[in-house]
């Protein structure tokens, strides 16, 4: 990750040192000094004190070129074309074929130009061949890394913030939705505490407690212990789940992990996030601590409907 990128500002404009366009685009700094010496393929401005510094326009050329690349036309070849043939042969490839690979890099350039149309046919195109959990895991979670890193350089901005977040939002719920509930099975009533906004890791947490056959009851971001207690009297849940990045306003994770033990005594409490890596909230084995959504994944899988029927009818042979 970039920790420290060397962004320059010039004329109150956000611009990029090569390093950030090494960081950003995945081409090494040396390689794109070569397309710079030997083919002329772009050409960075520079500074009195004759440092290279890139533009937004810059940025997107990169990508555009390291796509092409990653597809096998050589870099001779695109040092000749014309700036909309790349484009247009970006395009095409960007249009979601089942055997275009580079869906990061495409993304990212959908997400610069706010794209929505070239955006949700790459999602759709993953989900609809990976299946969404795996879309996550591979596809949208780096993007949001690499998210993280943009806003670092000033590469984006809120627009394109909530744009992404927006569709992903959007695609989770849908993927969520066509999943039919059952009434009879285990009932999860999942959350954010109060100060926590990770929205799409909450959503993201409810499809897959729902995929695996478990009843659902969402009560959203910033939840209020006494909100949990009314809704786990009324339904009665066999477990709670929510994700604790930041400190719990005005107590310690410990007091607040028995305030939860308090809202569900016969149930199981399942925590997620950083403050929860940070310590053993409760040694007595009604807590448990899952590190990923690879870990939910699993444990849900363990305790799913499914495999219980599934050992059932070993037992019985």
């Amino acid at each position: 990750m970039l920790l420290f990128p060397v962004t320059i500002f010039k004329d109150s404009m956000v611009v990029y040192s090569i390093n950030d366009i090494e960081k950003l685009s995945g081409v090494k700094a040396h390689t794109l000094r070569v397309w710079e010496k030997r083919y002329g393929i772009i050409q960075p401005k520079r500074t009195e004190t004759n440092i290279r510094y890139y533009l937004d326009e810059d940025l997107k050329h990169v990508l555009n070129i390291a796509l092409l690349n990653k597809k096998g036309i050589k870099i001779s070849k695109i040092a000749k074309m014309p700036d909309q043939e790349i484009k247009t042969k970006v395009a095409q490839l960007s249009d979601v074929g089942t055997e275009f690979e580079d869906y990061l890099d495409s993304l990212t350039l959908s997400l610069l130009e706010l794209n929505e149309l070239k955006f949700n046919r790459i999602l759709d195109s993953n989900i609809k061949q990976k299946g969404l959990e795996r879309t996550m895991m591979e596809v949208i979670y780096p993007l949001l890394d690499k998210l993280g890193l943009m806003w670092i350089t000033g590469s984006i901005n809120g627009a394109h913030e909530r744009f992404v977040r927006g569709h992903i939002r959007q695609k989770i719920i849908a993927c969520t939705d066509k999943i039919e509930s059952d009434p009879n099975k285990s009932t999860f009533i999942i959350y954010l505490p109060e100060n926590e906004d990770q929205e799409l890791s909450l959503l993201f947490a409810h499809f897959l407690i729902k995929k695996f056959g478990f009843t659902v009851i969402n009560l959203g971001l910033h939840t209020p212990v006494k909100d949990i207690s009314d809704a786990a009297h009324v339904a009665h849940p066999d477990f709670i789940y929510t994700i604790v990045n930041h400190n719990i306003a005005g107590m310690s994770m410990s007091e607040y992990v028995n305030s939860l033990k308090a809202t569900i005594p016969d149930g199981k409490i399942l925590l997620s996030g950083i403050q929860v890596a940070k310590c053993d909230p409760d040694p007595s084995g009604k807590i448990n601590v899952l590190h990923s959504f690879q870990a939910l994944s699993q444990y849900l899988e363990e305790i799913s409907p499914k495999k219980k029927h599934a050992a059932s009818l070993v037992a019985q042979l």
